[in-house]
Formats: C-alpha cells, sequence, structure tokens
C-alpha cells in the first residue's frame, strides 16, 4: 500500500510479503483454534469485491480484480468447506465510483444469498442515488471518510462523508448503511456518539451497520462509549478485521447477539498480522512492521482473517454465547437484515 490516506483499508495500510497465500500455519491455526467453532452456513457482512484500476487497492501483491470467480477460495482460506454468502462493498477511489458499484451489481446479479451496497459521494445527488441503488438491484450505501471536505478526512464529523439527505433515502427505502466511523476515539467521541444516536432516532427505517466492531479497534473507546448508544433498534455492528475480543463482547453485552454480524473485511483479512490496542489507540502488527522473532517462540503471524475470527470465538465464550447464538451471529442475524432465504 502507500500512503495511510490511500491504502485498501489506511488504518491497516502496509506492503506485505506475498500476501494472500495460504500457509501450512494458517492450516494448523484453523485446525487448532476455530474448526470446532465456524458453523456450517456463513455470511460475511463485510467483504470486498474490486478492480484494481477502479479501487483503492493498491499493494502490487493483491489480485487485479476480486469478483466471484476469486472469492471462492478467499473464503475458503478463512473457513474452509463452509457454505458462504456476502454483502459485498466497493473500495472505489474519487472518480471511479460508478464503475466500482457497477462492478458490484454484475458480481451479485442473479445471486439470491449475496447482497451489495453502493458507493456514494457526500456531494451525490440523493434522487439519482435512488434510482442507481434501484437500477443496480444493490441493498444500501456505503460511506467512507476519504469523500469528506475536511482535513485531515481521519477527524472528520460523520455528516461530513455521510450527509443528512442520503440518509433520509435510505430512511425512505429501508435501507442498510455501512458506516466507518472515524475520529481518534472512535465510539467514544461525543460528535460520533451524537450523529449515530441523531440519525438512528430520526430515520428508524434505515439500518445502521457500525463496522469493525464499532471501530473498536481500543476496545477502551467501546466500553466508554457504545453504552451511550443503547435504545437504538436500527443499530447494528460487523465484526469485520477487528482483533480485540473485548471489542465485540461489548457489543454482545450492551447490544445482544441478534445485533452483530460477523465480516472477514476481505482482502484485508488475507493480510498477515492483526490489530492490537495501545494506550488510547492501536497499532497493526504486520510481518514488516514488527519483530516476531523472540527467545521464548518462533512466531510466524497467520492470515488477520484468522486472528479476527478467534477474538470472535473468545467474545463467544466469554459471554457463555451457546451454539445457536454463534449461528445468529454467523448467519442468522444477516439473513434477517437483508432478507436472504437460504435454500
Amino acid at each position: 500500500m502507500n500512503t495511510p490516506e490511500h491504502g485498501l483499508c489506511p488504518e491497516k495500510s502496509a506492503t506485505n510479503n506475498r500476501p494472500w497465500e495460504v500457509r501450512g500455519e494458517d492450516r494448523d491455526f484453523y485446525d487448532r483454534e476455530l474448526d470446532s467453532f465456524v458453523p456450517e452456513r456463513v455470511f460475511d457482512a463485510h467483504a470486498h469485491f474490486y478492480q484494481r484500476k477502479h479501487s483503492l487497492i493498491i499493494d502490487p501483491g493483491m489480485p487485479d480484480a476480486v469478483g466471484f470467480p476469486e472469492c471462492g477460495p478467499l473464503f475458503d482460506a478463512l473457513h474452509p468447506g463452509r457454505n458462504v454468502a456476502g454483502l459485498f462493498i466497493p473500495i472505489a477511489k474519487i472518480g471511479h465510483f460508478r464503475q466500482a458499484n457497477q462492478w458490484i451489481a454484475d458480481q451479485i446479479a442473479g445471486n439470491d444469498l449475496c447482497r451489495g451496497l453502493f458507493f456514494v459521494h457526500p456531494e451525490d445527488d440523493p434522487e439519482w442515488v435512488r434510482e442507481e441503488v434501484r437500477r443496480l438491484g444493490l441493498h444500501g450505501l456505503k460511506c467512507y471518510h476519504t469523500c469528506a471536505a475536511r482535513q485531515p478526512t481521519w477527524e472528520s464529523d460523520i455528516p461530513d462523508y455521510l450527509p443528512e439527505n442520503l440518509v433520509k433515502v435510505a430512511d425512505e427505502e429501508g435501507w442498510v448503511i455501512t458506516l466507518h466511523m472515524v475520529k481518534s476515539r472512535a465510539a467514544a467521541d461525543e460528535s460520533n456518539q451524537h450523529w449515530i444516536r441523531y440519525f438512528c432516532e430520526n430515520y428508524p427505517n434505515m439500518k445502521l451497520i457500525l463496522a469493525h466492531s464499532a471501530r473498536g479497534f481500543q476496545p477502551g473507546h467501546n466500553i466508554e462509549g457504545l453504552p451511550k448508544l443503547v435504545g437504538l433498534d436500527n443499530l447494528y455492528f460487523d465484526t469485520s478485521a477487528n482483533c480485540e475480543p473485548l471489542a465485540h463482547q461489548v457489543i454482545l453485552r450492551y447490544f445482544g447477539h441478534k445485533r452483530l454480524l460477523y465480516g472477514s473485511d476481505s482482502p484485508v483479512s488475507h493480510m498477515r498480522g492483526r490489530s492490537a490496542a495501545a494506550v488510547d489507540s492501536f497499532i497493526w502488527l504486520y510481518p514488516n512492521t514488527a519483530t516476531w522473532k523472540t527467545t521464548y517462540a518462533n512466531i510466524e503471524p497467520v492470515l488477520v482473517g484468522l486472528e479476527h475470527l478467534r477474538s470472535l470465538k473468545w467474545a463467544c465464550w466469554s459471554e457463555r454465547l451457546d451454539d445457536s447464538a454463534v449461528e445468529d451471529i454467523f448467519w442468522n442475524n444477516a439473513a434477517a437484515l437483508f432478507e436472504v432465504q437460504y435454500k
């Protein structure tokens, strides 16, 4: 990846040596940690299809395009042998939104088990967005802080990249919106709390999904901020790429397991390393950004998606969830939200 402002997911950008490769340590990790945990059916509520020429993907080790022909092996790397469907999200760069949205629509066309989102710019005309989402057969909106006019965009208020007029259309159409909130303290930030509550209370037919377990890469922010969002019936969370068990656990404790959706954040999930809480923020540990060799162990980093799955397992164990609740997180919650009928 290149600069932190323009990578696949800028908080995670780092060049990896031979990303996407499934290695022996990945299979060993899965067999030991995850095989008995991951249910038979998996709905990935936060995965990305992309074409390099239209997307934020820059890392030369990644495929030039990921659509349905490529997603099977990618899913199988994280949860082998499972039946997988998903919500697919564009990761478009400025000036390429239409092409990226069309790519998503083309990939899910005719697949009754999959859903797709429409990447919006804050200056988009709401009626044009309504018409395009309908025309493409998509199911909601994806916004991102890189479209905000404020600098640095990481400190943008939510309306800077998700204006109210687009939320209003989502409410009228019954769409979902996947929101990767920013600001340094995420859910603990008072502005984020205000706008999440305002949008959810005033537009109750819109369903808001807070990505990355409310961007709780520092779970202390979830502990501090999420209690102030309790009571919003249209607020959901996807777990995507968050490797901190406590981040998911806070959601389970305050909102219940029915509001939590599994998400991989593919292709971030196929990098190596993990997120790690530090001080009042977090860092990303990759093969080239951390020393993995120690005097007491020879540590080989595994895929981010596997570390993330283990963090979700530990959260479910800590909250004493039974198998049916785990199945809800991995399939039933998303199936209900997106009206997916499994045949």
